[in-house]
């Protein structure tokens, strides 16, 4: 099963909720609350019951605030920043000043954008200096001055857990604290969403001013729904501007004339709210109470865990001394008034170096293990943690890395960190599936070898709580799977072709001696000659391989490489990743009868024209098989039926349109013939993928070592699901190349391939074996690069182009041996 450790990101909703609310809307019928018929006034009704429920939850009454319905926790603090009574800069009056604490989300961060628009002035304040602000109390004549400047905090970070004191709120308001030394009256913006999931908030004891949450944070769903609690005594000076729908007492259409309603709520609600989805919220809350007896009974079993899982996490160490983790905290989890249910932290070699985020994350996926990565939104947190000065985010920019993308490290220093999180439906269970799996990939003597090195380092637990004997011995933890030798060579589910197409030698020869003349004059010296050995295309994006002896080369790779992919129900791509089954349907194109013939075990052949019917093409739909909108036909319902059969769920097949092909999915690629956009089909990165025989018989020793049995060449070659597979003499060497030739044909070496979990799946069986993807993050120094992108530079010929078996390759080397991973935030994978 899934142990899924990411509630701060998200809670889980239980399948009561929905049933509760899917039967509340069979029972009810709920039209819009701004008319008045029988069934608008049932949701008007609703939705004035679920706020006074939500009223209730904080401990409060409508008398003392109002609740605002928004898109979320977001949409709320920007509605706070757009309607707070700000005072420019300016004006004879002192200005307002808006003060955030650093360890704050972006959201609450971005407020000073529109601050800045209203000339005020925005000062973020450190945790430390909130503590040293009872300096900052004015003299007695300054005392009166009624100038209102707005403080930020969050009731807990949403990158460490640590919980801020909920007696700030009201020093600050009372002028025992103050930010910054200046006169004039404090308002509160207590940022509850990360706090809430976990924790009961009492607003009749914490009167902050502002408090926006967001809903899935502590049901799971509806999701795209918070609100925003507002202090009535602040509520009458709030300023708006626009009114939309429902907002207006009365207004005219033709002169400059708006009243707007006497209800804040009513007033700041621009149209039509979320009115089944605030329903859900009724249910929401009957559901939590009746699940968990209630907010602090979540809060001391989510903080319990958490205890727990610290405990141990920070009592591993390597046998020389050495922490396996790095924790980013405040605190040392032993009171949850001060702590919440999160862990943050950074994984460690032997040496003390940090493990780069991507690479946990890749090696969590292979556990069912779901976490967190990066900076969580919260760069300052992350600045606060990891040491990293406002001058390396910014260096780290010009170096490709920006928020979100799988870049962990640059110059060998962490851009982010991992992070798990508990909530109310999370178990003693998942804790220990999180600690056997850190136990399991750094806690064994082959995941610290020097790479393609026999090591004698050893590591161990030490201070591991006693009453948890379970955690002293990884090995009987996680027992080493192990996966038997197929000979693919005589059992092959691939195809080999051959299309008699050999362009004349002399013209060959031509051509790559004018290939020879304009490339970068630093070749590959000496040694044996390289040749291709295997190629392979993927007609249908993660299925099987079809492999052929020689193959023409289209304007986006190989023709008819990745031109289909398996789509869900709601046209989103399936992978191996969620679908390991897949590898076990065999396409083959038939070039002279001009179809594809889809072949599995226990399943009637089916094949598809490889001709174009437009006819058929349907909407345009996003996929994040290439981060672009892909133009696409479904090639109908026999071969839908034919694979939803074969993997027991609704799929159809779709097909890229041609059309499309030359407008949407194409990649800049610096250095490329004529600078032009490069067309993609529905690769990941790039038109072609090479590895190297040599480098997969150097992994193959090291993986063999760890199974303790001998692995097939070709096995693993599948597994790697390149595209042109060449024997040359050093293994990695590819790594060093900027561009090669092969035949007529020119390739720009694009970057390394960093590998995912699809290299793990036995590409004739379907099985998983998670050593394989441990195994090749050992033996290269934590990373998981594996064969190289390339993009293929069209040369000035009239013959068709074509890639053969046995072709010499001419390798240009890079200036500079480091090859820098793609830019694209997709994890680069082969599928």
């Amino acid at each position: 099963g899934i142990t899924y450790l990411d509630h701060a990101g998200s809670a889980l909703f239980p399948e009561s909720l929905l049933k509760a609310f899917t039967d509340d809307l069979r029972n009810n019928v709920y039209g819009n609350p701004h008319s008045q018929n029988i069934s608008s006034k049932l949701t008007y009704d609703t939705i004035e019951h679920v706020r006074y429920r939500i009223l209730q939850h904080f401990h409060t009454t409508a008398e003392d605030y109002t609740i605002i319905f928004t898109s979320g926790c977001t949409a709320a603090l920007k509605l706070v920043a757009e309607a707070f009574p700000w005072i420019p800069e300016g004006t004879k009056q002192p200005s307002s000043r808006f003060c955030y604490l650093t360890d704050s989300h972006t959201s609450v961060v971005g407020m000073r954008g529109i601050t800045a628009s209203m000339n005020v002035l925005s000062v973020p304040i450190k945790p430390k200096e909130v503590l040293l602000s009872e300096k900052n109390r004015l003299p007695a004549e300054e005392q009166n001055c009624t100038t209102p400047h707005l403080f930020s905090y969050p009731a807990q970070s949403n990158f460490s857990g640590t919980k801020y004191p909920l007696s700030w709120i009201q020093d600050i308001k009372s002028g025992k604290l103050r930010p910054i030394k200046i006169p004039g009256k404090w308002f509160v913006l207590l940022d509850a969403a990360s706090y809430v999931s976990s924790s009961p908030l009492d607003l009749g004891v914490h009167q902050a001013d502002f408090i926006p949450i967001s809903f899935y944070k502590i049901f799971g769903f509806p999701t795209g729904l918070g609100a925003l609690l507002v202090n009535n005594r602040i509520a009458p000076l709030l300023r708006k501007t626009y009114f939309g729908g429902g907002t207006a007492a009365a207004y005219l259409a033709g002169e400059d004339f708006y009243f707007p309603r006497k209800s804040i709520a009513e007033r700041f609600e621009d149209g039509t709210v979320s009115f089944l989805d605030i329903i859900a919220l009724k249910h929401g809350f009957e559901v939590l109470e009746k699940l968990t007896g209630g907010m602090e009974k979540i809060k001391q079993h989510t903080f319990a865990l958490a205890h727990y899982t610290y405990t141990v996490l920070s009592t591993l160490k390597y046998a020389n001394g050495a922490p396996v983790v790095r924790i980013y905290s405040d605190t040392d989890f032993s009171n949850p008034d001060v702590q919440g249910p999160i862990i943050n932290f950074n994984v460690l070699d032997e040496n003390g170096e940090v493990i780069g985020f991507s690479q946990v994350d890749k090696m969590a996926s292979l556990y069912n293990i779901h976490v967190r990565t990066g900076c969580f939104c919260n760069t300052g947190a992350c600045q606060m943690h990891l040491g990293i000065s406002n001058e390396d985010i910014q260096r780290n920019l010009q170096a490709g890395h920006v928020c979100g993308d799988d870049i962990d490290l640059v110059d060998g220093r962490p851009t982010g960190s991992v992070r798990i999180s508990f909530g109310y439906m999370s178990s003693f269970e998942d804790a220990q599936s999180f600690l056997k799996f850190i136990i399991a990939t750094r806690l064994s003597k082959s995941d610290t070898e020097i790479p393609f090195q026999s090591s004698s380092t050893k590591l161990t637990t030490e201070s591991v709580p006693d009453d948890h004997p379970s955690f002293n011995n990884a090995d009987k933890l996680s027992p080493i799977p192990h996966i038997s030798d197929t000979e693919l060579g005589n059992n092959s589910s691939a195809t080999k072709t051959t299309v008699n197409w050999q362009p004349p030698e002399a013209e060959v020869e031509s051509i790559r001696a004018a290939v020879s003349e304009t490339a970068v004059p630093t070749y590959r010296r000496g040694g044996k000659p390289i040749t291709v050995t295997n190629i392979y295309l993927y007609p249908i994006k993660s299925c099987s391989a079809f492999e052929v002896t020689e193959w023409p080369v289209g304007n986006q790779g190989l023709l008819y490489d990745r031109n289909w992919m398996v789509v869900n129900q709601n046209g989103v791509c399936m992978t191996q990743k969620q679908e390991p089954r897949l590898c076990l349907v065999n396409p083959s194109i038939d070039l002279k009868q001009k179809i594809m013939v889809i072949q599995a075990e226990g399943m009637d052949p089916i094949s598809v024209s490889l001709e174009e019917n437009p006819g058929k093409e349907a909407v345009i739909c996003e996929s994040k098989v290439c981060s672009h909108r892909v133009k696409t036909y479904d090639c109908g319902e026999r071969v839908a039926g034919w694979f939803s059969i074969f993997l027991g769920r609704p799929c159809c097949l779709i097909r890229q349109s041609s059309d499309m092909k030359k407008k949407s999915h194409q990649k800049n690629i610096k250095g490329l013939a004529s600078a032009a956009n490069i067309s993609l089909s529905l690769v990941n990165e790039a038109q072609y993928l090479l590895i190297n025989v040599a480098s997969i018989l150097q992994l193959k020793e090291h993986i063999s070592a760890r199974l303790e049995e001998p692995l097939d060449i070709e096995e693993l070659i599948r597994r790697f699901r390149a595209n042109i597979v060449i024997s040359a003499p050093e293994s990695f060497e590819e790594e060093e190349w900027a561009e090669i030739s092969i035949g007529a044909l020119r390739f720009q070496v694009v970057g390394p391939c960093s590998r995912c979990q699809i290299i793990c799946i036995d590409q004739q069986s379907g099985e998983r074996n998670k050593e394989f993807l441990q195994s090749l993050s050992a033996a290269r120094g934590r990373k998981t690069n594996f064969g190289i992108y390339l993009m293929n530079q069209p040369l000035c010929s009239s013959l068709p182009d074509i890639l053969s078996v046995g072709s010499q390759v001419l390798p240009v080397l890079k200036e500079n041996t480091e090859i820098q991973p793609p830019t694209s935030s997709e994890e680069k994978c082969s599928g």
